[in-house]
């Protein structure tokens, strides 16, 4: 059996699948929810409950020990655990987020070092494109990797030198996917490269740690290079692709961010209308109040709309069509825009209650606001859609 729509395909066991992931979230995940957001702590348990349930597979083909079962399947499995924790889903996100590089543009013997080992849970990557002087505009990029070749032994290697920030997994990850300036001459578009460097490597260091408005479970900050060395192996793709891989990246990536959203919206609203249907004023309860009613009708309403638009990029993200890009990117910004107004809703439903942290509405509202900011922000997805449009 499969449910069809003109868009896209969803097997059966996809949504068993989804219907197993969904139970994991609501007994597992949400009871730590707000204990993950107050102590501002990584979840290593979850991890270890993902690995165990093989989520950490969904990213990857079965040639690496993936599940094999394409964007959209991941996607739903983000939004389930977002409506209830948006920063374990996180955690899935970035799976993909780092290895795409990879999974892409790298080479055979990269894919088979690094995958498998992602694919299991074993290890986590991140992803480390912005810079404190370079975030939507990569033009700006101080980071710089340099060949050096010993002259004794013949080793071929490249020292990175710089720093980033921003980045999600800090101190968590395994290894990291660098962007670096490596021909200052030749301009972003074919003066950049994409590295691995691992977080043992010496010359390594975690720098400054974020303290967040949202997604508290999650540690970004400032991964510090100072002459690190690599194998000249490490190159993912070729010298001077690298804005060519992080576009690619994006274009994939971005949905796990519209997946988010969804999940922090809908979550949201399954929490307003289920708190609606108990609290009582004027001696009914307040959904039996028309103004109510209509909150939780647009909330709804924009959250099922945003999942079609998703699921559709989604399947096209799978088939590799053209316009993929352009449908990432306004699904990102539709439901990343979503989520903010529908949580904001969410806590005026909830009145005074919706503005303590007793209930898990003002932490949707907090987590929402990310969903603008990053892997490009919406005003960047504008341009990308612009783009598309009038090309």
């Amino acid at each position: 059996m499969e449910v069809l729509t003109d868009a896209y395909t969803i097997p059966q066991e996809h949504l068993e699948f989804r219907d197993a992931i969904r139970q994991i979230a609501q007994e597992r995940v949400a009871p730590r929810a707000a204990d993950i957001d107050e102590k501002a702590e990584y979840p290593h348990d979850l991890r270890e409950l993902f690995a165990e349930h093989d989520l950490f597979g969904l990213p990857f083909d079965a040639e690496y020990g993936g599940t094999g079962t394409g964007a959209l399947m991941l996607n739903m499995a983000i939004e389930e655990i977002a409506k209830v924790c948006a920063s374990s889903a996180l955690m899935l996100m970035v799976q993909e987020l780092g290895t795409l590089p990879i999974k892409l543009f790298g080479s055979d013997e990269l894919k088979d070092r690094f995958l498998p080992r992602c694919a299991s849970g074993e290890w986590t990557p991140a992803f480390a494109l912005s810079e404190p002087e370079a975030g939507s505009d990569p033009g700006g990029m101080l980071t710089r990797a340099q060949r050096d070749t010993h002259a004794g032994t013949g080793a071929d290697e490249w020292v990175i030198n710089g720093t980033k920030n921003w980045i999600t997994n800090l101190g968590i990850a395994d290894f990291y996917v660098v962007f670096a300036v490596t021909d200052k001459e030749a301009g972003h578009s074919h003066g950049i490269s994409a590295f691995v460097v691992e977080a043992d490597r010496p010359g390594f260091s975690v720098g400054k740690l974020e303290h967040k408005l949202g997604i508290r479970g999650s540690p970004t900050g400032q991964p510090i290079f100072e002459d690190v060395r690599i194998p000249a192996g490490n190159l993912i793709g070729t010298e001077g692709e690298g804005f060519k891989v992080a576009m690619a990246t994006l274009d994939h990536s971005r949905l796990g961010v519209a997946a988010q959203a969804l999940g922090i919206a809908q979550g949201a609203t399954d929490y307003a209308a289920a708190y609606a249907k108990e609290r009582r004023q004027f001696g009914k309860p307040i959904a039996s109040f028309q103004a109510i009613q209509f909150k939780l009708a647009d909330m709804e309403t924009q959250c099922a709309a945003g999942r079609e638009l998703l699921y559709k990029a989604c399947a096209k993200v799978d088939r590799g069509e053209p316009d993929m890009g352009k449908y990432s990117a306004m699904a990102k910004l539709f439901n990343s825009d979503n989520a903010m107004a529908v949580t904001v809703e969410a806590v005026q439903v909830l009145g005074g209650y919706g503005y303590v942290k007793e209930y898990p509405v003002e932490r949707f509202l907090r987590d929402a606001k990310i969903t603008q900011i990053y892997e490009g922000t919406n005003e960047i997805q504008r341009v990308v859609i612009g783009r598309a449009v009038t090309s």
